[in-house]
């Protein structure tokens, strides 16, 4: 990128850039919470996150001494819930060996659970004023269009070719504004269907000036989606709710999700639940109602879950569940399916509904 491009960039940049609350007050425990919550999450949707996230963990110690299902509550709807396990296993790390205080080098930074390249070349450059690339799925964009790269953008040797290129143009002075702005860029102007006329770059963009911009980037064939159909029943006795906590190791892990069978198909009637419950739990329910089908997704599954909400007489055991009152399950961090689930349940707890026949 040459000279003349950098400084309309910048130009740019300093004119047109939005007013986000890490940007504005960029201290590097900021960065770093909004940094892992900008993986795979749009703007919009993680400043509400990150506010409240800062007001519930306004420092790296109170992060750290911090529940884990406290942090998993507040990170609650956000997805890819390892990234808020990183950064709570990253802040106690950061207590214990730095004091509590965000260390400002790329070796110390890559030492710290959940920290890759981007996040510590964001960190050095945004918290610390340091000539680092910060090298996004936005800075990718913009540069596979802007030098017309045809090869797939998620091959660690693109990423790898297109931070060089980065590293190679940040200026001396004042690196860290060229890196906000390239992020910026593809934030808002060169995002999945690019708005060429109006980018400040466009007079030297490859990619534009052969009409392939909107071709680019390229990427490698997706995984496989998995599809899964579960009947979930949601059991209520004496006012407490049957769940249970997904194993460590698991995707879900750490969070709650309401006891399910695994089906072979799109479908759950009522008498299918009974039998199942009869069958598989040794235990009598009634069914109070069906509950409104949910699709969840996550991690290259597809979920389509089928709920009821059912009664029990009694509190019998389950293995790996446990009865929660509903005062206390309002503290507990669900996936977002499950979520959805429980949302209903406590939004409808007058049962006066017609029942199924």
């Amino acid at each position: 990128m040459s000279p003349l491009s950098i400084r309309k960039l910048v130009s740019w940049f300093l004119d047109q850039k939005r007013s986000l609350p890490w940007r504005d007050v960029p201290h590097p425990y900021a960065v770093w919470v909004s940094e892992v919550m900008l993986q795979q999450t749009q703007v919009a949707v993680v400043v509400p996150y990150f506010e409240r996230w800062m007001k519930r963990f306004p420092t790296i110690q109170a992060l750290a001494e911090a529940p884990v299902d406290a942090v998993l509550k507040e990170w609650e709807g956000l997805g890819y819930y390892s990234r808020a396990r990183h950064l709570h296993a990253g802040a106690q790390y950061v207590v214990h060996v730095h004091g509590g205080e965000l260390p400002s080098t790329r070796e110390a930074l890559m030492k710290i659970k959940g920290l890759g390249e981007y996040t510590v070349g964001a960190i050095l450059s945004f918290a610390f004023k340091k000539r680092a690339a910060a090298v996004d799925g936005n800075v990718l964009r913009v540069l596979a269009r802007f030098e017309n790269i045809e090869e797939p953008i998620d091959k660690p040797q693109t990423r790898q070719l297109i931070t060089k290129r980065v590293e190679d143009f940040l200026p001396e002075k004042e690196p860290w504004i060229v890196s906000e702005a390239l992020i910026e860029l593809g934030a808002t102007i060169c995002g999945k269907k690019p708005k060429c006329v109006q980018c400040p770059l466009n007079t030297e963009c490859k990619g534009y000036l052969k009409g392939v911009a909107e071709e680019l980037p390229k990427r490698s064939p997706r995984r496989e989606t998995i599809v899964l159909y579960r009947g979930v029943v949601v059991v209520e006795c004496e006012g407490n709710l049957l769940v249970r906590k997904a194993e460590k190791g698991k995707i879900m892990a750490d969070l709650y999700e309401f006891p399910y069978f695994d089906l072979i198909r799109d479908s759950f009637s009522q008498k299918e639940c009974r039998e199942r419950v009869v069958c598989e739990w040794g235990v009598e329910i009634e069914v109070i109602r069906r509950l409104e089908n949910v699709q969840h997704t996550f991690t290259h599954h597809k979920a389509h879950l089928n709920p009821f909400h059912v009664e029990s007489l009694q509190r019998f055991q389950l293995p790996g569940h446990r009865w929660v009152s509903f005062e206390e399950i309002s503290q507990l961090p669900f996936s977002s399916g499950h979520r959805r689930v429980l949302t209903e349940i406590i939004s409808g707890r007058v049962f006066c509904l017609p029942r199924e026949v």
